[in-house]
């Protein structure tokens, strides 16, 4: 029998639970952010920009906007100075993802502030058209690639100030439940990252970089845990089909389904950046995993897969690789 979804590569049971969750109400953010400073990418608009307003509004102490464009920060500043009545709060920094050595600039500005409580990365893009960024596909050098870079260089700040402040620090990478979606032909390649630079399948760049992201995840979790080094909780999340910019590219007809679906069934960007402030203090059971909801799930059966296993380790050691090439030794750095 046809399966009416195949045509968006949907696997048979997620229809039916991606709409039980995009009608749950999630719980409002309570937690006590008071003292943390926090740091948000993508926070000019959507999800990172209400994601930033409920931590200013939970008492953080500092909360950074990472933002392609300076000018929209300072407005997604004004925005929330004037809804919370919190001021000398947000600071606006710089950081194009699409330049790994903005990337290097942002990490090294991060790292001389005085505590560093929690990441959230939440920039990513989602683009029709094939462009080159860093010499790889842009949408897998944004999500992917500095994504991780991000990440691997910001580690040495957040376990210093495990130890200074004894805390657990968080770091938050936000997928999406598109990766199971993502068809993953470069899978076979002899290079997966090298078959990913092409023109091909460019429809499926976007799940197939959220893919990537958890696959990761699911590998650097643990490596960061039998390191010996102070402990970090990294874990990733879906926020659900929102209502915001991301879709911003699409060409027809996903533009046009894509609206006529927020219409319908999109949660208010408001209820999905819950998701991600409840991933920043979520506990030591979220660890290495994906939430949907605020709550820890499993990721697709394929991710669970031998497939998606064999494909994790391969993955994680070529990413690895790029990585050492763009930032000799960051790799120590887990």
């Amino acid at each position: 029998m046809l399966n009416p979804f195949s045509y968006f590569h949907l696997p048979a049971d997620f229809v039916g639970s991606f709409l039980v969750s995009q009608f749950t109400k999630l719980p409002y953010p309570d937690a006590d952010f008071k003292g943390q400073t926090i740091i948000v990418t993508g926070a000019n608009v959507g999800l990172g920009l209400e994601a930033a307003r409920h931590f200013v509004r939970l008492g953080a102490s500092k909360v950074i906007l990472g933002c392609r464009n300076k000018e929209k920060g300072d407005g997604a500043k004004r925005i929330i100075e004037v809804t919370t009545g919190r001021m000398n709060v947000v600071g606006v920094w710089q950081v194009d993802l699409s330049s790994y050595e903005s990337v290097r600039q942002f990490c090294e500005r991060a790292s001389k502030l005085e505590r560093l409580d929690a990441v959230v990365e939440n920039a990513g893009v989602a683009t029709p058209t094939y462009e080159e960024c860093e010499n790889m596909e842009s949408t897998i050098t944004v999500n992917v690639i500095s994504t991780f870079l991000m990440a691997l260089l910001l580690l040495p700040k957040l376990r210093a100030d495990a130890v200074k402040y004894n805390i657990t620090p968080h770091l938050t990478i936000v997928a999406s439940d598109a990766h199971e979606q993502a068809s993953f032909r470069e899978q076979s390649a002899p290079r997966i990252f090298s078959a990913l630079r092409s023109p091909k399948y460019q429809s499926d760049k976007y799940n197939v970089s959220k893919l990537l992201e958890i696959l990761t995840i699911r590998e650097l979790a643990p490596a960061m845990s039998s390191s010996g080094k102070p402990k970090i909780i990294l874990n990733t999340l879906t926020p659900g089909f929102c209502h915001s910019e991301l879709m911003r590219h699409a060409s027809f007809p996903l533009n046009l389904l894509g609206w006529i679906g927020k219409i319908l069934i999109g949660r208010t960007t408001e209820m999905g950046s819950r998701t991600l402030v409840a991933a920043a203090c979520a506990g030591d059971e979220t660890h290495g995993t994906y939430m949907t909801d605020c709550k820890v799930r499993d990721p697709s059966k394929w991710v669970q897969s031998e497939k998606g296993k064999d494909a994790q380790q391969r993955v994680y050691k070529e990413l690895l690789g790029i990585l050492e090439e763009i930032e000799p030794g960051v790799t120590k750095n887990i």
